[in-house]
Parts: C-alpha cells; structure tokens; sequence
C-alpha cells in the first residue's frame, strides 16, 4: 500500500500554495525548447499537459498546438464551429487569449462562453453532438482547456474532433508533429491577431452553454423523480467548471439541493491535500474528499466533480466516499434495470483494469461485455450509435445513454453520474453503497487495490513488451491461471501491459507514462489477504523478467 504523506485529507498550508501571478509571467515569458523531450507539446490521450513553471506549458506551446488544430481543420474539411471550454486553473485564462489570438487569425468559427466563464468537458461534447445532428457537412468540434484534476500549477489542452469524445491517436499523433515542427521553427508559420481584434473578428461568438445543457439534463436522468422524491442532494465542485451550472439547474428542476462552497480560487487553498501532501481536485480520493465526507450525515447522497467536471465522486450516508468500480457496478446495475427503452442488445464498456464485479453484473443482467484498453477514446463509437449503454474507466470517469436509447455525451460526463446517484436514491430509498452491498450478497465482495512499483525507462519499456511466454505464469495465489492477455478482448488492441487471471483473483501491469513506477492493479474475490497475495505474486514474477 502507498503510504499517505502526514498532510494528507488535511487544509493545505498556505505557504505551499501556488503564486499565481510567477505561474501566469511564466506561461508569457517562458520560452520551451523544443530539444528538450519534456518541454516539447505531448499530446496523449489526455491532451497536452504541463506547467509554465517547468516550461511544458507556456505560449508558445498553444499557439503552436491551436495553428496545428487549424491545419487539420482545414485538411479534414471541417467548416462548422469549433466549441472552446476553459476550467479554473490558473493558466486557462491565459491560454484562453493565445488559442483566441490564433483561432481568430485563421478565420476559424469559435464559440466562446457568453458570460466569460468556465464550461466543462462534457458540456462541450454535448455541444458537438448536439450542433452535428443530422448533418452531413459543415461539423461542429472542441476543444478544452484544462488538465482535469491535476495540480494548481499546471495546464491542459485537449481536442475533441466531430464525434464529440477524446481525439483518437492519428489525429493527436498529427496535431502534436505539427505543433512541434512550429516550436523548432521559432514559431514560423504561426498565425495569430492581437487579443482584442481577435475577439472583435466576426469568426468569434458568444455562447450560452449553461441553459441548453441543463435544459436537456432530463433527457438523461430522471429529474422529475428526484424533485418530487425531496431526496437531499449535496454538491461539491471543487472550485471547478460546473460551479455556475448548479444554481441555474437547481432553480430549473426544483430540486433539494445544497451547493456546499461556490468558491473559484486558483490557488485551490479550500482543497485538503491529497494523499502525497499536493492539492488535487480527484473526487475519488478520500484525502481530496475529506470536506465532503465530513459532511455526510447532512444529505441523503453527495456527490463532487474534478475540475473540468469529466468525473464524478460520489458520498452516501451508509458509507463515505464510494469506491469509483463499486459506483460504476451500481450504476450499470440500475441503469439497465430502469432504462426499458435502451436497446435490448446494448453493451457495457469498460477498460481492462476495471473491477472484475463488472462483469460480474453484466452476465447478470444478460449483456454484453465489452473490456477496451485504458482511454474513453475507446467507447466513442458505442456510445455514439447506442450499442454501449454504459461506458466507463475505474478512474471515476463514465457516461451513458439517454433514456430514450440515443447518445447523450461521448466524453465522460461527472456531472450526470452525480445526478444518477439521487436518481438511484429516489427510485430505490437506497443509496448507490446500499445497492452495491446487495450485489456483493449475490456476485461476492471485491478487494480492489492499484499500487506503484518502481521501475527504470528498460524496465518499462520490458512490460510494454511482455509476453505471456515470457512471463510464464502457471499460477495466481495458489490458483491455476486461467488467462494471461496483452490486448484487450473487446477490441483486439493492446493496452500496453499484461493481465493474467484466475477463477477467484487477477492483476494487470503496466508502465506509467509519466513516471518511473509500474502500476499493479489487482483484485481478490476472497479477502484482503488473498489480494496482497495476487499483488506479491505479480510483482516477483515481474522482478524475474526484469532480471532475465
């Protein structure tokens, strides 16, 4: 087990916290240099991340990636608006004018929020689809700019293209070259106008996020249910993108809600640090929940959002902040038990490190299951045309259908999952931990666990390539192995590590991508202690091919 840092689930010490005005003079004054791999743009499935701090996310490196957005734009064909969110981290807002300064200048159709405030991941993919339906030409996409729920300091910038989910890797594989050869051109062939020309351009428009969205929210989750139940909400932002929806969505729908702090701070300073002492905004770490959880006894179901509200954190009476695989289980077990217009053959998706109690309540329920490697790239095209009904990734980050069967969102999407779980409530007078517990009585209790392992660059690069001959294992915690995989089985394609499985237990590795550590994930459907048994027998059957 990691062990937490002294500070963690405590309020942060306000001489750690961020100076805001040194980020925001570095992100304008620090220039990358792209011969360096850490300071050149890195366009995962995640997008571009970095800090202007460490030069990984600075001008240069936006208006580079946005005149890359705009090449492939005019090479894909794609005409229509492009929908641009910002979260509340501090270097948004000045990424915000380089992207403006160079969407502008290439004549691109941008919508920006009317109010100049913040607009979620999932808002800006219902956007997309939204503007897209039923055509066949002059397509919608987005972009975000936000690193999710990363520290104070750093910055983000992702692309959506016209299915409204996560760009696929030859699009990012494209955009990240072109912005790289841009950066070791000294910027040549950048265009860009001043900001405020730029935001005067006819190409630029304000728009209204915030009613369509929350004018449409019933459509996914039963919000006449929850209002006329009374069931007593609370709702923690974090300090992020959703924290202007809710007032404007309690006053629509009427429900019994309480948004616990409204406050916007860059610094983040009303966040108890997370497990490693840093201020995160991950609604599924109970050091980063500590707030919430305190405040569990004052409503029927809680629930908080990381900062550009892509996932959820959900907090019951009966027991705290849920596990992310137990609500997910919940969920899709409620989901297809009350959504009678879904289509009958529709799938659960979820990624290969997932809890195995998933699959468990998907043979359950008769459906398919469908286990894609790690990214939500991956459930675009399922969710788009309706043959997943759920979709989701035991990173707290899921979405689902409308309940009339058509796609809702192709990103993930925290805030709906919050409002499912007063659904669950109100429907059921049990909440989302209450529901889990009466699945474990039938499909049995999982223990759930990932940890880091250290591991050199070779190392890494060794599990990357790991066979199942290679690795050798006959046995699991004293079970026969059932299974040992390298791709995933609902799609064929690898997942960058290996999985092995027994009747009772398995585990996945794989190498981070940020840093010098594997991680395990491992689950036992017998005990603690069988558990740290699967974990003990994965890591020295990879400390022997590491030393092979």
């Amino acid at each position: 087990m990691t062990v937490p840092n002294p500070a963690a689930g405590k309020p942060v010490d306000p001489s750690s916290l961020v100076n805001v005005p040194r980020l925001v003079t570095a992100y304008f004054s620090g220039k990358p240099d792209p011969a360096d791999p850490v300071q050149r743009v890195a366009f995962g499935t995640s997008g571009h991340r970095g800090s202007s701090l460490k030069n990984s996310f600075n001008e240069n490196h936006i208006l580079a990636t946005t005149q890359a957005i705009c090449d492939h734009r005019r090479e894909a064909g794609l005409t229509g608006p492009l929908f641009v969110g910002i979260d509340t981290h501090a270097l948004a807002e000045p990424a915000l004018v380089s992207a403006v300064e160079v969407f502008a200048a290439n004549g691109v159709e941008i919508m920006i929020d009317e109010r100049g405030g913040y607009t979620p991941t999932p808002v800006i993919s219902h956007a997309i689809l939204t503007y897209n339906k039923g055509r066949a030409s002059g397509l919608a996409d987005g972009v975000v700019i936000t690193p999710s729920h990363n520290p104070p300091e750093d910055g983000g910038y992702k692309y959506n293209p016209p299915h409204g989910g996560p760009a696929d890797t030859d699009v990012t594989g494209k955009v990240e070259k072109a912005a790289n050869a841009y950066m070791e051109a000294a910027m040549k062939g950048v265009t860009r106008m001043p900001y405020e020309r730029a935001r005067k351009a006819a190409s630029t428009h304000l728009h209204d996020y915030i009613r369509p969205y929350i004018a449409d929210l019933g459509n996914a989750v039963d919000m006449a249910l929850i209002k006329s139940s009374g069931v007593k909400i609370g709702i923690d932002p974090l300090g992020g993108a959703a924290v202007h929806y809710w007032q404007p969505l309690i006053e629509h729908y009427g429900i019994n809600a309480t948004i616990v702090n409204e406050a916007v701070d860059p610094t983040f300073r009303f966040m108890t640090a997370d497990w490693d002492g840093k201020i995160r905004m991950d609604c599924s770490s109970p050091f980063a929940m500590a707030s919430l959880i305190q405040m569990r006894d004052r409503f029927d179901v809680a629930f908080a959002n990381d900062t550009d509200a892509d996932r959820h954190g959900i907090v019951t009476r009966s027991n705290g902040l849920m596990n992310p695989n137990h609500y997910l289980a919940a969920a899709i077990s409620y989901l297809f038990e009350n959504r009678p217009q879904w289509r009958g053959d529709s799938a659960v998706g979820k990624t290969i490190v997932s809890s195995a109690i998933i699959d468990r309540v998907a043979k359950k329920l008769g459906r398919p299951l469908v286990e894609t490697p790690v990214g939500f790239k991956w459930f675009v095209e399922g969710l788009s045309d309706g043959s997943f009904g759920f979709a989701g990734e035991e990173s707290a980050g899921a979405s689902f259908l409308r309940r009339d069967g058509s796609v809702w969102t192709t990103d993930k999407d925290g805030i709906i999952l919050g409002l499912l779980a007063a659904e669950m409530t109100a429907r059921t007078k049990s909440d989302p931990s209450q529901l889990f517990d009466k699945l474990t009585t039938e499909l049995g209790v999982p223990f759930y666990e990932r940890i880091d392992a250290p591991a050199t660059p070779a190392q890494k690069n060794l599990l990357k390539a790991l066979s199942p001959e290679k690795l050798a294992m006959t046995e699991l915690a004293g079970e026969p192995v059932r299974a040992a995989l390298t791709a995933a089985p609902g799609n064929g394609q690898s997942f960058g590590g290996i999985k092995v499985s027994a009747d009772s237990g398995w585990f996945a590795a794989r190498p981070s991508g940020t840093e010098d550590v594997y991680k395990i994930y491992a689950e036992s459907f017998r005990s603690e202690n069988h558990l740290r048994q699967i974990q003990q027998d994965a890591q020295h059957a990879i400390a022997k091919t590491f030393a092979d």
